[in-house]
């Protein structure tokens, strides 16, 4: 079944998951017909194993469609902007900071990409600064490590790593 997930959308062809898994071509259809009913079967899994023209693939069980639909629909299956991207990375080296310390950086309103975020659960508000007007200040949540598939901070890139485009003068290559 790894296979399978790891092919996703493309799926695997009978021969060559055959050949993966070193068996034959009938042990192979009698392990996939017994996949298919152990997921057909069981009540708490959401996939189901599909052939297509001898393609295999994963597929969702189609009465879980409204809340897929309902996931989708929530902006939680998209990938994030370029400015949320911006966004994150800011927050994730300065936290916590607040949106308008974020601005000034960006040199752009923020408040669009913070709500998606917010949203997303990668960053949380994570208390108020000292100052006038009290704002909110912001973190990134074990969301966000999970995303990135990171266990801390420590695993961010140093921002020393990172060229300063200023620095490389312009297309001609002159300063």
């Amino acid at each position: 079944m790894a296979l399978l997930f790891v092919a996703g959308d493309q799926g695997i062809k009978e021969k060559d998951l055959a050949e993966l898994l070193e068996i034959d071509s009938a042990a192979l259809r009698q392990n996939i017909e017994e996949l298919k009913v152990k997921l057909i079967t069981d009540a708490d899994s959401g996939i189901q194993l599909a052939e297509y023209n001898s393609l295999y693939k994963l597929i969702t069980k189609s009465e879980f469609s409204e809340l897929l639909t309902k996931y989708f629909k929530s902006g939680l299956g998209s990938k994030l902007s370029q400015a949320a991207l911006e966004v994150l990375s800011i927050i994730a080296y300065r936290q916590p900071i607040t949106r308008i310390e974020i601005d000034e950086i960006r040199g752009v309103q923020s408040s669009g990409s913070l709500n998606t975020l917010l949203m997303r659960k990668l960053i949380k508000e994570n208390g108020k600064k000292d100052v006038p007007g009290h704002p909110n200040l912001y973190v990134v949540t074990d969301e966000f490590f999970d995303y990135f598939g990171i266990k801390s901070l420590e695993e961010l890139p140093e921002i020393e790593n990172f060229e300063d485009v200023s620095d490389m003068g312009d297309i001609d290559g002159e300063s």
